[in-house]
């Protein structure tokens, strides 16, 4: 199971990935293989405003319906529609092709309150 070591962690397995300045968010590989076989991603619109720890959006597998929690606060500036047409992203590629939106982050210092991948490790092997 991969865990990318440039990625922040949360709790409720989000993962982020800082780039000029802008916030991409995810969900890890970990929680994809727990989720099963995604069959529909629910995101949220650009603009939208999102805030850490609220649900924005979710994801659908052949087991349950997950919501997915911001892990920082901030604005919507790109959602990747592609998982619209093609929600298997999230199972075959959750780092690259299954990035869910890109935010402008409130406060970029909330980045570092995630986990590293390290600790996201030992969180997940417990």
């Amino acid at each position: 199971m991969s865990t990318p070591k440039d990625l922040r962690y949360s709790e409720e397995h989000e993962w982020v990935k800082v780039e000029d300045g802008k916030v991409r968010i995810g969900i890890s590989h970990f929680a994809q293989a727990e989720l099963g076989d995604i069959v529909f991603v629910e995101l949220p619109q650009v603009g939208d405003e999102i805030k850490t720890d609220d649900p924005f959006g979710s994801v659908e597998s052949v087991k349950t319906v997950s919501e997915l929690y911001a892990p920082i606060s901030g604005t919507v500036v790109e959602v990747n529609a592609d998982l619209e047409d093609s929600p298997e992203f999230v199972n075959e590629s959750p780092y690259e092709k299954a990035w869910m939106i890109v935010v402008e982050p409130a406060d970029a210092s909330e980045v570092e309150k995630l986990m590293t991948a390290e600790q996201y490790e030992t969180m997940i092997a417990e």
